[in-house]
């Protein structure tokens, strides 16, 4: 069950805001808050900011699925009026029919008809109720005024319309019913109604000439009194659903506020129902539509968006949804259910450069921000730019000189940036704030990083830094988490936030199985496992997820004659209170792409060479069900199954192994490369919180193990301490992450790594920590992706809080 927490704004800069597990109601308002969307791809997690959502039933939603204490799917259906797509359509006879909509293309029911209630109710009504749907917005209840022209005629469409309402309750009592005006029947059913709401109160739509239209005071005047009668005799709550363009968001949020000071329930959206619009309450989106460059098959997780935005925006308290540049990009409306749009594209001459920007110039007009790294995915060409308030000009022949004539105090944040003669070409910003520019001696300009009225950009070779001789480190000019907060003009609201629990930092323990069968450089040459039991396990009883490679310990493995050894060590280790069990796979996959591509073809080569086991494609339930129902059946203490998979080798399985881990219902984890240090101190070195595969999220461990601190264990092996730098630069300036000490069992296989252990618990356990399960990080980094922040006046809705119990809020400033 989702938890509702209603957050009120304090005058300070920085506020920790802990919840606890209990429902909490919002007394802001006396009545529901009301969302209406029609269109495909509907973005459930924040339309769960509302209490009723009416959704076109024909897209495809499970109310039951849906659910929620808090929230709940209506059906919209049309009464009066029939479209000829719906599925019901060709069994109206046509003599049912009355007249014609033209201007919504529809047909106008006969509703004096004896046989349409019964039809309404078991073709329409009676299918919906068994999908889920308790609740229903009834729509076009006076379309017959359009063809019923004398006074008797409107008398039989009345009581044809009653009748209708009448055989919906008779028929499920449950259903709650919103009419959509109906004003002349009220008074004969006001016992059946839950709400009323009407359209056009301030703004309205005019169908005929596609255009948006400002209603007339006369107009208005009769609909107050009409609603003010409704409110005053039958004490029903009034929606007021107005029509604005999705650009004017400021104005939305002006009419939602006039309409609430007169004690109605607002909703503006656009007449198609396909944006997420205001209310009574105003959903702050936390998702980024992030544009990658997919050349050459690329996927997200392996490109310079998601190693170097992902992190930061997860910082500022949103969830990057990566697209293909090179694929077909939504053409849903993106105002309202994204913050904005950043992209990190590699050419300026793609394939498909001409539909992106004629993609990206619709989403500016549309008012959506937009964030341009690296470069803009089209040709640096006057016509191109003319959107973006850029311009070009002839690239010079000779550069002789080239300085900075405009260096922001806010670029040079890791490293100071050097002026390039060879990657110069001039580029003008006619309208914003450039934070870099670069000047020729003839006069040349190149704005290469600015602030834009659409939001703004920072190009190569100036986005970030490689140092040189380095491998693969590289540095921020500019702070990317201040430049995408700026650029994407993101408002302050409360962030939920990982690292944190009552104020205190996590802090999370987990043990990759490798290594377990080593023998220690100690007296008697035990086992790397039994050391691990009894030199750490034991001595720090912390809340700590233990794994094991069942090739490595199993009957079937590599060590098939030691296996009861191993087993009798394990289920020591399994029976402390306070280990989690969690399997680290069969064979321990090196390369999980190749390693379920051609696995195959090289027994051994991508995996553990264990003896008779061949890989095949179809057999990843055999790494990871196999591998923790072993560990259930053979070696777990009663009722402590597996809660957890962590990845091995290079953790970047394929959609199909995250999809096996959410199948069993356990937690996967590992991968991402957070290893920054007082050498490597750059965000650069910060992973994200994770990857979404195919659907299925793939959380990254929040710091690497002890492989990266001693060389890929060629020593020294003492290495492991150097984390608490990694802890130190995660914690300030800013808290990015939890401490999470990971390592693998063979780290108990010598001395000066058990004492670089030791090092690391006591430096872990001397701070203000909050002890946690890796399950229970898994399951807050699950919801961080799914919670949503609304706006109610002046307070804040969070929704879909039950794991993640901890706000981070800059309210005040």
């Amino acid at each position: 069950m989702g938890v509702e927490v209603i957050v009120k704004p304090f005058k300070v800069l920085v506020v920790i805001l802990c919840f606890a597990l209990s429902p909490v109601f919002s007394t802001w308002a006396s009545d529901f808050n009301v969302a209406f969307y029609y269109g495909a791809h509907a973005p459930i997690d924040e339309l769960k900011a509302f209490d009723i959502v009416v959704v076109d039933p024909d897209q495809g939603l499970d109310p039951s699925v849906y659910r929620t204490a808090n929230s709940e799917l209506f059906a919209y259906v049309s009464v009066g009026e029939l479209q000829s797509y719906r599925s019901y359509a060709s069994a109206v006879p046509g003599q049912w029919v009355l007249g014609e909509n033209k201007a919504w293309g529809s047909r106008i029911i006969d509703l004096s008809l004896s046989e349409w209630p019964k039809f309404f109710v078991t073709r329409i009504i009676g299918p919906l109720w068994n999908q889920g749907y308790r609740g229903f917005f009834l729509d076009t209840l006076d379309s017959y005024q359009l063809v019923a022209n004398t006074p008797e005629d409107l008398q039989k469409q009345t009581q044809g319309l009653i009748a209708v309402i009448r055989a919906i309750k008779k028929a499920y009592p449950e259903a709650k019913l919103i009419f959509n005006r109906g004003f002349e029947i009220i008074p004969r059913v006001s016992e059946h109604v839950y709400a009323v709401a009407v359209e056009s109160l301030f703004q309205g739509w005019n169908q005929t000439d596609k255009r948006y239209v400002e209603v007339p005071e006369k107009d208005r005047q009769w609909l107050l009194g009409q609603l003010g009668t409704l409110r005053n005799t039958y004490h029903l709550p009034i929606i007021i659903i107005d029509y604005l363009p999705p650009k004017d968001r400021e104005g939305a949020r002006t009419l939602a506020k006039k309409i609430q000071d007169l004690g109605m329930i607002p909703w503006i959206s656009t007449p198609e129902m396909n944006v997420l619009g205001v209310g009574g309450v105003e959903v702050m989106p936390r998702k980024v539509l992030s544009v990658f460059d997919g050349n050459q098959g690329q996927e997200a997780g392996h490109s310079e968006l998601h190693r170097f935005v992902d992190m930061p925006l997860n910082y500022l308290g949103y969830v990057p949804e990566h697209w293909n540049a090179g694929k077909i990009l939504p053409e849903y409306p993106l105002v309202g259910r994204y913050a904005g749009i950043v992209t990190w594209l590699s050419r300026d001459n793609a394939q498909w450069s001409q539909a992106f920007h004629q993609w990206l110039v619709k989403q500016i007009a549309q008012g959506v921000p937009v964030v341009v790294f690296n470069s803009f995915g089209f040709p640096i060409q006057n016509d191109l730019l003319k959107p973006f308030q850029l311009k070009t000009g002839p690239h010079p022949t000779r550069i002789t000189q080239l300085s900075f004539t405009v260096k922001d105090k806010r670029v040079g944040y890791e490293i100071q940036p050097v002026a390039s003669r060879r990657t110069f070409f001039p580029l003008n910003l006619l309208e914003g704030q450039p934070l870099l520019q670069l000047k020729t001696n003839a006069g040349d300009r190149q704005d290469i990083i600015a602030f834009t009225s659409w939001g703004g950009y920072a190009l190569n070779p100036l986005t970030e830094v490689k140092l040189p001789g380095l491998g693969t480190e590289y540095r921020w000019v500019i702070d990317p988490i201040l430049f995408l907060k700026e650029a994407l003009r993101l408002h302050p609201m409360p962030v939920p936030d990982p690292t944190t629990e009552n104020g205190r930092r996590l802090l999370l323990v987990h043990v990759d199985g490798d290594g377990f069968p080593s023998r220690a450089e100690m007296p008697g040459t035990p086992f790397a496992g039994e050391v691990l039991y009894r030199e750490i396990l034991k001595q720090y009883p912390i809340p700590t997820t233990v794994s094991i490679i069942e090739g490595e310990v199993g009957p079937t493995g590599v060590f098939p004659n030691l296996s009861r050894r191993f087993e009798k060590i394990i289920r020591s280790i399994f029976a402390l209170p306070h280990i989690e069990l969690a399997s680290h796979s069969y064979s321990h996959p090196f390369f999980w792409r190749d390693f379920m591509t051609k696995g195959k073809e090289k027994p051994g080569h991508y995996h553990m060479d264990i003896p008779g086991y061949v890989y095949d494609r179809g057999n990843v339930k055999r790494e990871i069900r196999g591998s923790i129902e072993y560990i259930n059946y053979r070696l777990a203490p009663k009722n402590k199954p597996v809660k957890v998979f962590l990845w091995s080798g290079d953790c970047d399985p394929e959609p199909a192994a995250v999809k096996e881990a959410y199948a069993l219902n356990v937690g996967n984890m590992n991968g991402g490369d957070t290893r920054i240090t007082k050498q490597y101190n750059s965000l650069t070195a910060v992973a994200p919180l994770g990857i979404d595969k195919g659907g299925y999220f793939q959380i990254y461990a929040p710091n690497q193990n002890e492989n990266i601190y001693t060389n890929n264990w060629l020593g020294p092996f003492y290495g492991y301490q150097q984390v608490i730098e990694t802890f130190q630069l995660t914690e300030s300036p800013r808290r990015l992450k939890p401490i999470n000490i990971y390592y693998h069992t063979y780290s108990a296989s010598k001395k000066a790594s058990l004492v670089a252990l030791h090092k690391v618990y006591r430096w872990a356990l001397d701070q203000p920590i909050y002890p946690i399960y890796v399950s229970e990080y898994i399951q807050k980094v699950q919801e961080f992706n799914r919670i949503v922040v609304a706006r109610t006046g002046k307070e804040w809705r969070v929704r879909g809080a039950h794991y993640l119990r901890e706000l981070r809020t800059q309210i005040g400033r």
